[in-house]
């Protein structure tokens, strides 16, 4: 089946088989970023944006993608690289596995809420797994990263 996809704004067709999940698709197209976790949209490690609203691409099939636009953290680079400095900075990335799938949620929280809460935080990144930090780490980045923003907006940073 021919399919096409605006992946972090490059068009894509290809032809896949129907079964063919979204999340294959786009390692198949070098976005090696997407990762493999639980398969069973419990991990948030496979999330990506499809029209800039973050979706678990182990759940979804590739074919239902099509003619839509699908951003990973391949394309979102600068935007991410200013906030994971945050989430480096307090040790949060001991093996760097589940980060991608991290920051591709918290920049989804961010672009609802410009200031969530600790609470809102926590519920919305409730399912991000990290497998070596009980996710205090993430959460001081966060807190850290909204403080410097708020520094920044006042002139302050």
């Amino acid at each position: 089946m021919l399919i096409t996809i605006n992946l972090n704004g490059k068009k894509i067709v290809d032809d896949v088989s129907a079964d063919t999940l979204l999340i294959d698709f786009v390692r198949a197209h070098g976005c090696k970023s997407v990762k493999r976790g639980c398969e069973t949209a419990n991990c948030g490690l496979c999330t990506v944006f499809m029209d800039e609203k973050p979706i678990l691409s182990c759940s979804m099939l590739a074919a239902r993608a099509s003619g839509h636009s699908v951003t990973t953290l391949e394309g979102l680079q600068d935007e991410a690289a200013e906030f994971g400095a945050f989430i480096a900075d307090q040790g949060a990335e001991q093996c760097g596995f589940c980060n991608p799938g991290f920051i591709m949620n918290a920049l989804a929280l961010f672009r609802e809420k410009e200031y969530p809460t600790e609470e809102e935080i926590k519920e919305y990144l409730a399912g991000n797994l990290c497998r070596c930090t009980g996710y205090e780490g993430q959460l001081r980045g966060i807190l850290a990263f909204l403080a410097w923003k708020k520094q920044k907006e006042e002139g302050k940073a």
